[in-house]
């Protein structure tokens, strides 16, 4: 019988690939293991600090709809399996597999960039998407306040902002979101990729549970906060079966928009997902591997601009009409705002105003 580890994504350690750079993990923060869904294996996860000098990153890929991103953490307790960020791990120096959701990386001087970003005579007020790379309400957020202190900043300086979780933690910070609200300043894009329990415990062992992601879209919408849900990712004959219940519900709840992509292994994420599907779902295993690969040109990893996200063939046709569906049957009218950087550069440049 297969050994499961328990809470945690990966199933196991991986090669990094930039093998000379690879290091051990840091005995900082040991005792540290907080989270709102499964409870972790006996390995807990443990916490470095590093000392970036920027926090603002400009985005190159045209398919991701965003310019700029911002993580205050590298790596993620999170564990989602299908995670693309987890190669992102291996540039610190650490494996994409058990790593990235064990040995978290935390940027305590973030808020403090981010106000020197903002400073910048340069920068225009493009909106900013906290969490491009990794969650930024990971249960270290609880602790830490590191995205709290970030938004306080934001608010500050009347700045539009992109917020992507599935964690139900955001409604600890719902003070500053409905004051940036109020202003345009805000928009909120959460993660549902299953209604099913067990499904949401297998992907994301260390998210927050269904119904509490479900109470978070309903509290978020009710406080006048617009949030976009995230069907990400859409994966062929497990979680694709769910995308008409899923819009259903999300749209009762009073979200303003769906988003979806199609699950890709990108580098190690191919190996670990692979490994993790034979161990958790041996019998439905080489059909979901399938019908990924059909997706994406016969492989497993697909790099291609366009192609990537949403996947072609006639499994990723499927998909992207049924989004289409759900949304002209339960969202029609419904849309997400654009969010407002005049406050911002009227603040940034007084004599602005004057014109």
């Amino acid at each position: 019988m297969t050994q499961i580890i328990k809470g945690r994504g990966a199933q196991k350690q991986i090669h990094n690939r930039f093998f000379e750079l690879h290091h051990g993990v840091l005995d900082e923060y040991l005792n540290y293991c907080e989270t709102e869904g499964e409870n972790a294996d006996s390995n807990l996860t443990k916490f470095i600090d590093v000392f970036p000098k920027t926090l603002v990153n400009k985005v190159e890929s045209p398919d991701v709809g965003m310019s700029y991103s911002a993580n205050p953490y590298q790596g993620c307790e999170h564990g989602c399996v299908y995670c693309y960020a987890r190669n992102s791990h291996e540039y610190w120096g650490y494996g994409a597999g058990l790593d990235f959701e064990r040995t978290i990386l935390v940027k305590r001087n973030a808020p403090e960039l981010l106000e020197a970003h903002l400073r910048k005579k340069s920068w225009q007020g493009d909106t900013i998407v906290f969490s491009g790379n990794t969650d930024c309400y990971q249960p270290l957020e609880r602790k830490l306040e590191i995205t709290r202190a970030c938004l306080k900043v934001l608010l500050k300086w009347k700045h539009p902002v992109g917020i992507i979780t599935k964690n139900a933690l955001i409604l600890r910070d719902l003070d500053l979101l409905k004051e940036m609200a109020h202003e345009n300043l805000v928009a909120v894009h959460f993660t549902v990729t299953s209604l099913q329990e067990e499904t949401r415990r297998l992907l994301e062992p260390r998210t927050s549970g269904v119904q509490n992601r479900l109470k978070a879209i309903e509290i978020l919408s009710a406080n006048h906060i617009p949030v976009n849900v995230m069907l990400a990712p859409v994966i062929p004959s497990l979680n694709s079966h769910e995308i008409l219940p899923i819009i259903k519900e999300v749209a009762s709840r009073g979200a303003r928009g769906i988003a979806y992509t199609v699950v890709r292994l990108n580098g190690q994420v191919a190996h670990l997902f692979e490994d993790w599907l034979r161990k958790t779902l041996p019998d439905r295993a080489v059909r979901i591997l399938h019908q990924i690969a059909e997706c994406h040109d016969g492989k497993l990893n697909d790099s291609r601009w366009g192609k990537r996200i949403k996947g072609d063939g006639i499994i990723a046709k499927q998909i992207a009409d049924t989004v289409r569906l759900g949304k002209a049957r339960y969202m029609e009218g419904r849309k997400m705002p654009a969010l407002n950087r005049a406050l911002y550069l009227s603040l940034k440049n007084p004599q602005m105003k004057l014109f």
